[in-house]
């Protein structure tokens, strides 16, 4: 029964998803597997960190949507995610999720709460941060970047980063009651989420001024991470040549749970 709720529950929250044109139809049954799976296997608190961080991050996307059209024709990828996006933001969850249903632990639960604080804030970050009025900074030089870049970060990004974290370990700690999973400390589900959540986003920020493939237009010389640019096709600049966008996520995901993990062992 807890598969069937699981899919009937995620069927319904990515069709509505796929109507508002937050998924495409490959996210959409990438969501509805996942979604079946995270409950299937998991039970409340794991299948409503998910959609919490679905929910806040498609909202978010729409803020002030009329502003980021410029920016998004430099992305790969836009808000209407696609498979690869849903995967490489909840697919190490789901991975957390199997494996506590195989052998149950709470440093299972401390990482996925790393995992999905990661995603949660790097998304709210990336969300607020592009709505800035001053221009974002080098992570790793300080030096002013176009709004949007990659590696760029900013004071209201980094609060938005800080926000989504900790929203995440507050959800934490009231779907473990609701689940009725045992108890544990509050403060340590709290940290996790708002340590995790940050270090993961700074780890994207970094990763993104190094490693990600990053093209350049051919006709307006911008460095973007789109294939195209101006109607073009783009060429590349710099970056490790499969180190997409989707691959930052899913390593800097790895990189806020091991922080979260590693919080709570202390």
């Amino acid at each position: 029964m807890l598969w069937i709720a699981g899919f009937c529950g995620a069927l319904l929250v990515a069709g509505a998803a796929y109507r508002k044109g937050s998924l495409s139809f490959s996210g959409t049954l990438a969501a509805i597997i996942m979604g079946t799976i995270y409950f299937g296997a998991g039970n409340a608190f794991w299948f409503g960190i998910l959609l919490l961080f679905f929910i806040s991050s498609s909202m978010l996307s729409r803020l002030h949507h009329e502003n980021k059209a410029e920016l998004e024709a430099t992305y790969d990828k836009t808000g209407r995610r696609d498979a690869g996006q849903v995967f490489a933001n909840g697919g190490l969850g789901m991975l957390l999720v199997l494996l506590n249903a195989i052998s149950p632990s709470v440093l299972w639960e401390l990482a996925f709460i790393g995992v999905m604080a990661t995603v949660t804030s790097d998304t709210w970050a990336t969300e607020i941060g592009t709505l800035a009025k001053k221009p974002p900074r080098s992570v790793l030089t300080g030096r002013v970047l176009p709004a949007g870049a990659s590696g760029g970060v900013s004071w209201p990004g980094t609060l938005a980063a800080a926000a989504g974290g900790l929203m995440i370990g507050a959800a934490a700690v009231i779907l473990r009651v609701l689940a009725g999973m045992e108890d544990q400390p509050v403060l340590p589900l709290l940290l996790a989420g708002l340590t995790g959540g940050l270090a993961g986003a700074f780890a994207d920020s970094i990763l993104g001024a190094t490693v990600q493939r990053m093209n350049r237009c051919t006709v307006c010389g911008r460095e973007v991470e789109a294939a195209r640019h101006c109607s073009k096709a783009t060429v590349q600049a710099r970056g490790w040549r499969r180190m997409n966008n989707d691959a930052v996520n899913l390593l800097s995901s790895v990189i806020g749970g091991i922080v979260a993990l590693g919080l709570g062992l202390l």
